[in-house]
């Protein structure tokens, strides 16, 4: 038995599971015979992975609803009798903040805080992944790579909300689910932080790879706001390997140090710069134009984001996979897949994503390896 192979047959509950990382997140956990319910919104974009992969058609259950409505909320999980937790659910866009900050505030921290509340009337052992996000952490000091034990903090809503949400679950961990009691009560609370993910299905709005992508298939010039800032990148597949390899230990035992933060970041090897990202995208497409917009007045986000993941390969022996060039070569197939026959499902496109980073994975001693007889499984 390998740790992927804890989720077969398993009830997984995930919120936001109609946005990128969560139908990303529910088709890898279908793979792997996880029955899986999801609660979220409507899809944020049009396209979306989604409906483009056809998603709906693998879940157990889905509740359309908002994750600030805790009593539709508490009925959705009671009612899936959840082994494991995913909340992914959030207002998940910096300049989206600024718009509306009482929107992401509301989302990002009550959402989460309905979500601790729901497990605590639940009254049955559940593990329960929060996912945040790097921009949690105070950044006065553009050099460091921020460890899971910084302080926390934001000078935008957005990042404040997140580290918020993070001072919530602790207050609960602390409060209802203490660590060190997990044998009385079987509730075992983690919040997960990932840099800057991109993948194919991504649709977002003021999002450097979608704008590249959108722009390029039209034959557009790619308008780039802020061209040097550096940020962790990351194929999709890399964070939620880390979600799984997290939520799979959290199963398989009762270990209290795993019920708290935990950054799944790139090696320092491949923090790129935005003019990186977009240049490598557009190499494959007949389109190599990009013009730089720093000049103009956009609202604030930081230079420089960075991620330790040394806590993350000390302790679960988890690592990335994917250099940044393969994380880019391996989105920039998707769309171009996509872009060439539109109406077509890109459920398989998913599928051989999945496949080629479970290659990677195969015959390593490590937390989270590919099960073979699973890997066909749809």
């Amino acid at each position: 038995m390998t740790a992927l192979d804890s989720f077969r047959g398993r009830s997984v509950f995930i919120t936001g599971h109609t946005g990128f990382k969560g139908s990303w997140l529910t088709l890898w956990l279908h793979r792997l015979g996880a029955r899986v319910s999801g609660y979220s919104l409507l899809p944020p974009t049009e396209p979306n992975n989604f409906s483009t992969s056809h998603v709906r058609e693998l879940l157990a259950s889905h509740t359309s609803a908002d994750v600030r409505d805790a009593p539709q909320l508490q009925g959705a999980i009671e009612a899936s009798k959840p082994a494991v937790i995913f909340h992914l659910a959030a207002q998940p866009l910096v300049r989206r903040s600024y718009v509306d900050p009482r929107l992401t505030i509301e989302t990002n921290v009550l959402g989460t805080t309905g979500i601790l509340e729901s497990v605590r009337k639940l009254g049955r052992p559940c593990v329960v992944i929060f996912v945040t996000s790097d921009k949690c952490y105070e950044n006065h000091d553009a050099a460091r790579r921020h460890t899971e034990t910084d302080p926390l903090g934001g000078p935008d809503p957005y990042s404040a909300s997140k580290a918020a949400a993070e001072i919530v679950i602790e207050a609960y961990r602390e409060s209802f689910f203490r660590p060190k009691d997990v044998l009385k009560h079987g509730v075992k609370v983690a919040s997960v932080r990932a840099g800057n993910v991109i993948g194919g299905g991504d649709w977002a709005a003021d999002r450097i790879v979608p704008d590249t992508v959108k722009s390029a298939a039209t034959n557009q010039t790619v308008i780039v706001r802020n061209p040097s800032s550096i940020r962790p990148w990351q194929h999709v597949l890399e964070p939620l390997s880390g979600y799984l390899a997290l939520a799979a230990r959290m199963l398989q035992g009762d270990d209290p140090t795993l019920c708290s933060g935990w950054n799944f970041g790139p090696n320092p090897s491949e923090e790129a710069t935005v003019k990186d990202v977009v240049e490598t995208l557009l190499q494959s497409w007949q389109c190599p134009k990009w013009e730089d917009a720093s000049g103009t007045i956009q609202p604030h986000e930081e230079h420089m984001l960075r991620l330790s993941n040394d806590k993350a390969r000390r302790e679960l022996g988890w690592r990335p996979r994917w250099s940044f060039r393969e994380a880019v070569t391996h989105a920039g197939r998707w769309y171009h897949r996509f872009y060439s026959d539109p109406s077509s499902s890109t459920r398989d496109l998913c599928q051989q994503d999945i496949s080629d980073y479970e290659a990677a994975l195969a015959n390593e001693s490590d937390s989270l390896q590919p099960v073979p007889e699973l890997a066909h499984h749809s």
